[in-house]
């Protein structure tokens, strides 16, 4: 993830780094929320004999991440709509309780930029529900130079989404971020979320527009970096506030350079779930260690 990535993070502190005052736009009755921890791919073969058993090959990698975490931020979907059938076989390697969180074409969100683009989106959509229950929050990522004076064709277009399929909404332009504007309160009408970005850069996009059930986190990691720790010291005690509102689930998707320190991203995040005490968390840690038996080798 480059947007608001910085090269080095050296000098800075983490009091630099605490979490804006949240801006609610939803309240329901409290309730457990569903927390789930991931990277960005599969495709890591450093992982092998670490997050994932020894020997273990790449046909078989998304078994083994399955079992490692609890979810994905699913990016292979930006560049190419799949059949059913390819969707279904990746939900069916994953086990009950794991969730993708596919990324929107980029035929639809940076090509024709939501116009004519009925086809796409009706082939995208199939995929979705062939997920079935494996299926989290979509994510539409915009353009950097996609601003508010662009939007009238976005906001048709989520009229239209199918409300049965949660979906968020990742803005980049800074104009999104200026002031109070009235496009979050449009987007919770919509019970549409709205992505929140925390990196060391652009922490404009760390909005703390809280606008559906669902709150995606794209986490930009730095390999273990002291204010690495405090960022999740401070989400993991923010979910607390989430569930009194009655938020429903959290994801927490994490970018490392090359994903090698993404499992350590994880493990740190769950170890902060009420200091430790949390268990539903799937992260390399837990109660999951793999067998080569178990992900199908033998």
């Amino acid at each position: 993830m480059q947007f608001g990535k910085l090269p080095s993070v050296a000098g800075l502190i983490p009091a630099d780094f605490s979490l804006p005052e949240s801006k609610w736009h939803f309240d329901a009755p409290p309730i457990r929320s569903r927390v789930y921890a991931g990277g960005t791919t599969w495709n890591i073969p450093a992982w092998v004999g670490s997050t994932y058993p020894e020997k273990t090959p790449r046909r078989l990698f998304p078994e083994a991440y399955g079992r490692s975490f609890g979810t994905i931020e699913f990016n292979a979907t930006h560049y190419r709509i799949y059949s059913e059938a390819k969707m279904k076989a990746w939900a069916d390697a994953t086990p009950e309780g794991f969730r993708f969180c596919p990324k929107f074409p980029q035929i639809i969100s940076h090509f024709r930029r939501f116009k004519n683009c009925e086809g796409p989106t009706d082939d995208f959509i199939s995929g979705l529900l062939a997920l079935g229950n494996r299926l989290g929050p979509s994510f539409i990522q915009l353009p950097p130079h996609f601003a508010p004076k662009h939007a009238n064709a976005l906001w048709m277009y989520l009229e239209n989404w199918p409300r049965e399929l949660p979906v968020s909404i990742e803005f980049r332009h800074p104009d999104w971020f200026l002031g109070e504007q009235p496009h979050w309160s449009r987007l919770a009408e919509l019970g549409v979320g709205a992505v929140i970005s925390d990196t060391a850069g652009r922490r404009d996009a760390l909005h703390m527009q809280v606008t559906a059930s669902h709150v995606l986190v794209r986490f930009g990691g730095y390999e273990g970096h002291e204010i690495d720790a405090h960022r999740l010291e401070q989400w993991g005690s923010w979910i607390n506030a989430f569930e009194a509102r009655g938020g429903e689930s959290f994801y927490l998707l994490v970018h490392e350079r090359d994903s090698i320190h993404t499992p350590a991203t994880c493990v740190a995040f769950a170890n902060r779930l009420n200091q430790g005490k949390r268990e539903d968390c799937v992260v390399p840690s837990r109660e999951n260690k793999l067998t080569k038996k178990q992900i199908g080798l033998f």
